[in-house]
């Protein structure tokens, strides 16, 4: 009998949980599910540039797990842009990685929080109010959309199992 996955750590939610080709109603499309944790696999590899073994560790998953989950999802992907398909990111065991990274505009300090804790208002070292996601956090966008909102997902997908679980 296999044995129950782990939860995938996720760093980031999509800005948007559907990609359709433009001018083509959702109605007249097959659709295609991409999960958030293969989401993150092409955000960690092919956005961010890391190499397996490192956006494994950032997943807590093992190198040859990632090694599945990018391919499951590169092949999702490609299925979707040659086969004219829209792409739904949605499911899968997945958590939340335990803390967001911020940087100060002004000065440059970056610091970590603890995810649910809400954005900072202030930098801690300077107390400008011009911050934003630190890049490794958003990969050069806005992460889950201009205001932070993921629309309750996260966490409780892993079916109540504790993180590593």
């Amino acid at each position: 009998m296999a044995r129950r996955p782990n939860c995938r750590r996720v760093g980031c939610f999509p800005g948007s949980r559907c990609f359709k080709p433009q001018g083509i109603p959702m109605t007249e499309l097959e659709e295609l599910t991409l999960t958030v944790d293969e989401f993150e696999a092409i955000r960690l590899a092919d956005l961010l540039g890391l190499y397996q073994d490192q956006a494994a560790e950032e997943m807590n998953v093992s190198r040859q797990t990632f090694g599945r989950i990018i391919e499951s999802a590169r092949g999702k992907v490609a299925q979707a842009l040659v086969e004219v398909k829209a792409l739904i990111i949605e499911g899968g065991d997945f958590e939340m990685a335990e803390s967001r990274k911020f940087e100060c505009c002004g000065c440059k300090h970056t610091w970590e929080l603890p995810h649910g804790t809400g954005r900072p208002e202030e930098c801690p070292e300077c107390k400008c109010t011009n911050i934003h996601r630190a890049q490794e956090d958003r990969a050069g966008r806005p992460c889950c959309g201009a205001r932070g909102q993921h629309h309750g997902r996260g966490r409780g997908l892993c079916q109540g199992r504790p993180a590593g679980g």
